[in-house]
């Protein structure tokens, strides 16, 4: 008999066909440090691609897999999100709302670990974009998925996903850095007993791309009563580019943040809970981000983004 699942991670797609097969390469235990292929239910939800997900890249998928898809579907990923939640197995789900969000090689291990420190734990890490910029200014500073491509092609991340903490830089909802308030979490673990008394993501929140839900699950999330919140030093997502609703500017900031107000009646703010730390920061990015603030500040890009 096989054995439960320890982790299920939770992952929406749309029109993710080049970057889907890296983000599941980074979540395959294997690739994923610590933690055996069947302790981790991996739960895909593709939410109306024009090309269903290819079937031989989930059957290629160590451990168990189970793969919904929604169509036609809301243009929004929160009916998707909800989806996959309510379908995960194991006793610790954690959502990657953007299937273009590869993770750090210890991510779900590390998550495991933390959700074990306290009653009524919230999970996260920060949240990282490939290259030198945040990905909302990349076509200004002449980055796309060639030169994306090229990068990971030389970075020897699929031998050590630890390198990709090298060539990245943080997301604009982590822009404070590691010891700031995050503005969203874009790895989320919750026992499936939280996401239940949480309610998912709210599907009022319609925009394409969701607007600011999973920043409103975030800010809901760390409002429960009891809440103990374990931000992970040493783990990370690494965003793809990949013209999103808003790293691809479909959508300003100012937009989604007044169908924020439209819905909650107030301006959005980062949760003020303080953050239990867990884990080493990790070393290959510490000088890369160095480098990062010097060429950003030399191309006139400062150091903000979305909150």
């Amino acid at each position: 008999m096989a054995p439960s699942p320890l982790v299920s991670v939770v992952v929406v797609v749309h029109d993710m066909a080049r970057e889907l097969p890296r983000t599941l390469r980074t979540l395959a235990p294997g690739h994923q440090r610590d933690i055996e292929p069947g302790q981790v239910e991996l739960v895909l939800v593709d939410n109306g691609s024009s090309e269903p997900v290819d079937p031989t890249l989930l059957a290629a998928h160590p451990g168990p897999v189970v793969h919904h898809r929604l169509d036609p579907a809301p243009a929004s990923p929160a009916r998707a999100a909800n989806l996959g939640i309510g379908s995960a197995t194991a006793p610790l789900v954690g959502l990657i709302v953007d299937g273009a969000r590869m993770a750090s090689p210890r991510l779900l291990a590390s998550a495991r670990r933390a959700s074990l420190l306290a009653d009524r734990p919230v999970v996260t890490a920060p949240a990282y974009h490939l290259g030198p910029v945040v990905h909302m200014r990349a076509a200004e500073a002449g980055y796309d998925q060639r030169v994306e491509d090229e990068l990971l092609a030389g970075s020897g991340w699929e031998d050590d996903g630890d390198a990709l903490f090298a060539i990245s830089t943080f997301a604009g909802s982590s822009h404070r850095g590691w010891f700031g308030p995050m503005g969203e979490s874009s790895s989320l673990f919750l026992d499936r007993s939280r996401w239940a008394e949480l309610g998912g993501l709210d599907e009022a929140f319609a925009l394409p791309g969701g607007g600011l839900v999973n920043h409103d699950l975030y800010r809901r999330a760390c409002a429960l009563p009891g809440i103990e919140l374990v931000q992970l030093l040493g783990d990370g997502t690494f965003h793809q580019y990949h013209g999103g609703a808003a790293t691809g500017r479909r959508f300003t900031w100012d937009e989604m943040h007044a169908d924020y107000r439209s819905i909650r009646g107030s301006d959005y703010r980062p949760p003020s809970l303080r953050p239990v730390y867990l884990g080493p920061l990790p070393d290959p990015a510490v000088g890369h981000l160095e480098r990062s603030v010097a060429w950003r500040v030399a191309h006139g890009w400062p150091q903000d983004g979305a909150q």
